[in-house]
């Protein structure tokens, strides 16, 4: 069987790829990349639980996400693994200048169901640049334990961006969510050109 390679431009839909010169230093830097990448698992699972928490009615919602969070929760707890195979400690949060900016996008007010789906879209964007991360350190990571690790979790978020795109369509029309994922798609190709190219981040 020919191994799952999500295709960015297909199942990701993103813009832009990310410049290449990233894995080439990340690779070199992999103590302050596996750090990042732990606190972006937590994140993602404490976003998973707010979601549960402000829209509790939504069956839907509750069932998938929980079993998201469950998932996000092991990978923090899998590079944690790895931080400590390799002798480094957690060290401390850093901020995601990448989450910051995309957040700053939600629309906030009194469309409660809106807001949802901005909040959905913008996680899904978030999963689909972490996979597409991970799938060129898998690709080209020397580290043939990092590699293979990073393939698996490469798999996870493509399945994550699915997910809460289709989550975001059972809460609002689809053509809408469709128009306003191509929006925050061009906003996020461009947030990913001006941000600087970093040996110590994820994102």
């Amino acid at each position: 069987m020919e191994p799952f390679e999500p295709k960015e431009k297909t199942i990701l839909k993103l813009k832009l790829n990310t410049d290449p010169r990233w894995v080439d230093i990340a690779s070199k830097n992999i103590e302050d990349i596996l750090v990042d990448h732990a606190y972006c698992e937590q994140k993602a699972a404490s976003t998973g639980i707010s979601l549960i928490v402000k829209y509790p009615e939504k069956t839907r919602l509750v069932d998938e996400l929980t079993a998201l969070v469950a998932e996000e929760w092991a990978h923090f707890e899998r590079v944690l693994l790895e931080l400590r195979k390799r002798g480094f400690e957690l060290g401390p949060q850093r901020r995601d200048e990448y989450v910051v900016q995309l957040m700053t996008h939600v629309r906030r007010g009194d469309h409660r169901d809106r807001q949802l789906m901005d909040m959905l879209l913008v996680s899904a964007l978030i999963e689909a640049r972490s996979c597409e991360r991970f799938k060129l350190l898998w690709k080209h990571i020397p580290d043939p334990d990092l590699s293979k690790f990073y393939y698996e979790l490469m798999v996870s978020e493509a399945a994550h961006f699915v997910s809460y795109v289709d989550l975001a369509k059972e809460y609002r029309d689809p053509k809408e969510v469709d128009a306003r994922l191509q929006e925050l798609l061009k906003i996020e190709g461009e947030i990913i050109t001006n941000l600087p190219v970093r040996d110590d981040r994820m994102h």
